[in-house]
């Protein structure tokens, strides 16, 4: 019988902290869903939020602390589906799709399978592409745009049964779903070391994040993830400007 080297068994292990935090991820997905059913969307947007959070810890802490593992990572992945592909969907599709007959049930389902794919995709390709940016629009980010989008009507008091609000749910969903799956490059933030270092400057940066989040957290955040769900499309065409660029120079040397 062969030995299995340390490597080969930690990668078997399960690790209690960072699929704590995992859990705590699936958690807030299906708390969210709940939420939704029982009318209060607010909580349910928020809880979608805490999802986030508790997903960006789960996969740095199991850096840190050395205990990464394929358990973790299938676990990860279907707790991520769980809170950024049906949580998100289901959530929306309550709370002004279903208004819309055919046409809500399908562009909840569109974010469903966009998740899933773009999930799937990042698991598959993990190994090939440039970590300094997602290929497509990381389901996370995905499903704030529908939180932020759900807490700031719920907290401003739109009327949810006023069709054009509803009409822009669907259009939002839409294109979160489409994002997920596009080849547009989002900034990853993965070339940030957490245990690094920082000048002063940086905590104060961090600070005032804070502080400028806190003094109101809807517009701030839906904000925030609207510039990011732009950014990769930013990207995307100064890439091929610049492509073009360097082809037409090519071309002009070549003429003469």
């Amino acid at each position: 019988m062969p030995i299995k080297t340390p490597e080969e068994k930690r990668r078997r292990s399960i690790y209690l902290l960072p699929n704590a935090f995992t859990t705590a991820n699936l958690f807030a997905g299906f708390y969210a869903v709940v939420q939704a059913m029982n009318g209060r969307f607010e909580v349910a947007a928020i809880a979608i939020f805490l999802a986030l959070v508790f997903d960006g810890m789960d996969g740095r802490v199991a850096r840190l602390t050395n205990t990464q593992s394929a358990f973790g990572e299938q676990y990860d992945s279907m707790a991520d589906l769980t809170s950024f592909g049906i949580a998100p969907a289901l959530v929306m599709y309550v709370w002004a799709l279903q208004g819309l007959g055919r046409w809500g049930w399908l562009a909840a389902f569109i974010f469903v399978a966009g998740a899933a794919l773009r999930l799937a995709r990042f698991n598959t390709n993990i190994a090939v592409v440039d970590k300094r940016f997602f290929q497509g629009l990381p389901s996370p980010a995905a499903a704030a745009l529908i939180a932020g989008f759900v807490w700031l009507a719920v907290d401003n008091k739109l009327r949810v049964s006023a069709e054009p609000l509803a009409w822009c749910a669907f259009a939002l969903t839409i294109y979160a779903g489409v994002a997920m799956v596009s080849n547009a490059p989002f900034y990853s933030g993965k070339s940030f070391a957490v245990g690094k270092s920082v000048p002063f400057w940086g905590m104060l940066v961090l600070v005032l994040l804070f502080v400028f989040v806190s003094s109101d957290p809807p517009i701030v955040l839906f904000s925030m993830f609207i510039l990011y769900g732009l950014s990769g499309w930013v990207v995307m065409a100064w890439r091929w400007r610049r492509a073009r660029q360097l082809i037409n120079k090519r071309r002009g040397l070549e003429e003469k």
